[in-house]
């Protein structure tokens, strides 16, 4: 797609606003949006679009996949690529939507009043530090945990079922802290389950996976609020003065 879409790497707004208080578009006033010859001619279907202000945010399926481009007010250009507020100097994107995840966490953490929603990978060096200073805003935050095992870590996987095998919220959270990257884990490794209860955390950790690739979810921790934008979890942190050494 990014062989006939003009590309702005970078497209600085003039306007600054806020992407939560964009107004996103009834199917009937997008709909025409498809007419437009580019799309038409490519066959992508537009299915959500958002008046950001200076422009419009549309959500695309093209070739069975989603994407996000941007289209100009007068419609003459589509932009794909990196928009940012020149005023937070956040990326803006369209809201993920979260209804999906409803029910289907693995735990929750904390008990503050602000969700969010996370994935996250037992082996990822950057999750295991996001994690590392979750208990300064436990009792601001509430989070709901899914895992995510990447590929490329190899015990990823049989540590997500470990934690996904402990029965209260505690054991999880205290399970989820056991480990850190590069710890022996034979422990792990050795871990014996019965066929039955392999079985249901294998299904419970491949519906998470499949909703990371639903929602997709390229790496971890991956965060989202409870209006489904991203989260930097940097960002996050500091917004609770909490002072993150990233070495």
């Amino acid at each position: 797609m990014r062989n006939f879409i003009k590309l702005f790497f970078v497209f600085l707004l003039t306007n600054s606003f806020l992407f939560a208080a964009s107004k996103e578009l009834s199917k009937t006033e997008f709909k025409n949006f498809e007419s437009l010859e580019l799309l038409k001619r490519n066959d992508i279907k537009v299915l959500k679009a958002y008046d950001i202000g200076s422009l419009y945010s549309l959500q695309i399926e093209v070739k069975g996949k989603t994407d996000e481009i941007f289209l100009s007010k007068d419609k003459s250009y589509l932009i794909s690529g990196l928009v940012i507020d020149t005023k937070t100097g956040n990326q803006i994107s369209i809201p993920t939507d979260i209804s999906i995840l409803k029910g289907k966490e693995a735990f929750f953490y904390g008990k503050g009043k602000e969700e969010f929603y996370l994935f996250t990978d037992p082996e990822c060096t950057f999750c295991k530090k996001f994690e590392s200073y979750l208990p300064q805003i436990e009792d601001k935050v509430k989070l709901n945990v899914f895992f995510y095992p990447l590929d490329f870590h190899e015990n990823a996987k049989d540590l997500s079922l470990y934690i996904l095998s402990k029965k209260s919220t505690k054991e999880k959270i205290d399970a989820m802290y056991e480990f850190n990257v590069g710890d022996d884990l034979s422990k792990i490794k050795n871990q014996k389950y019965s066929k039955d209860e392999l079985a249901k955390l294998e299904s419970k950790l491949n519906e998470h996976l499949s909703l990371a690739q639903t929602l997709n979810i390229q790496s971890t921790p991956s965060l989202f609020d409870a209006l489904g934008n991203s989260v930097i979890w940097v960002d996050l942190l500091e917004s609770y003065g909490v002072e993150v050494e990233l070495r």
